[in-house]
């Protein structure tokens, strides 16, 4: 483990803040990096002097492949502005209500919000762990069902991310036929363009770095720039009003705030931690994120 900087604890879970040792910049090697975060889940890397160059060298350094929101535009090779209105923002995984869910969300604060904005996260290994059993048992076994519909320019740029062709090139029965090669995935082009889609998912599991069972999902997340999906078990049942009542409520208490200065980088394991935010009381706050993709671990952990 490099000496160039030293860690200590962030909130009241395992997530570390990491700060620059006697003072130096000098920057976190990506082996580093994962080492810490298999551990923590998430990490607050401050006054390394970061900038939205450096931001994403080393997104780029430590990942393998970048994945995108196609509602949001482009501010660097990997980041993109966050955007998501002024309300508060549920918990969630990046892309985890569709099959794109990255291994990595990482966010780099330009400008920190003069009071609340916080982003939230919660470990997923702690809520697993603190669910009522008979919660615990519900989803066991049991698949949930995101399914929405996305209009045609959101899917064309995801498409044409995916398929590396000019988005014009490709059709929605392109689509549906690349979405039968990924599992728990159906595609239904509608006449207007837009596509319907569903995905089948476990909402609890292993994560990147382990075979711990994580209850990291998007079932309280939000739908800003989409159309709100529709989420079921995966014989169509809706998730039962008290379930997903004590779901909130355990989150809710195993939430915790990020505190943004400006500079700061935050980097989550999207497998295990949810995500979201405090309302925004400053609008000159701004925040970009990235979404990637690193090699699993050898042994344990989801597959490659």
């Amino acid at each position: 483990m490099s000496t160039a900087f030293r860690t200590s604890p962030l909130g009241t879970g395992s997530g570390l803040l990491l700060e620059p040792a006697d003072g130096g910049t000098a920057g976190i090697a990506p082996a580093d990096l994962l080492g810490l975060l298999a551990e923590a889940g998430h990490l607050l890397l401050r006054g390394f002097g970061a900038d939205m160059d450096s931001f994403t060298d080393l997104v780029q350094r430590t990942s393998t492949s970048t994945t995108l929101d196609p509602a949001r535009e482009f501010h660097s090779d990997v980041a993109q502005k966050v955007d998501a209105g002024f309300d508060e923002v549920g918990l969630h995984t990046e892309n985890g209500n569709s099959p794109f869910r990255a291994h990595l969300a990482w966010f780099f604060c330009e400008k920190a919000a003069a009071s609340g904005s916080q982003t939230t996260v919660c470990d997923g290994y702690r809520v697993w762990d603190a669910l009522p059993e008979a919660v615990r048992e519900a989803f066991r076994g049991r698949d949930i069902v995101y399914s929405r519909y996305v209009a045609e320019a959101q899917w064309r740029v995801m498409a044409q991310h995916l398929l590396e062709r000019p988005a014009d090139d490709i059709d929605a029965a392109e689509l549906s036929a690349l979405a039968a090669t990924m599992p728990g995935t159906e595609v239904t082009p509608e006449a207007d363009g837009g596509v319907t889609y569903a995905f089948r998912t476990p909402a609890m599991g292993p994560t990147l770095f382990g075979t711990r069972t994580s209850f990291a999902n998007s079932i309280l997340g939000p739908s800003f720039n989409y159309e709100k999906p529709r989420i079921t078990f995966a014989d169509g049942e809706d998730l039962p009003a008290p379930l997903l009542e004590e779901v909130a409520g355990t989150t809710e208490r195993l939430t915790e705030n990020l505190e943004w200065c400006d500079g700061d980088v935050a980097v989550i394991d999207n497998t295990r931690v949810m995500h979201g935010r405090r309302a925004i009381t400053d609008p000159d706050r701004t925040i970009y994120n990235a979404l990637s993709f690193v090699q699993p671990p050898q042994e344990g952990g989801l597959a490659a």
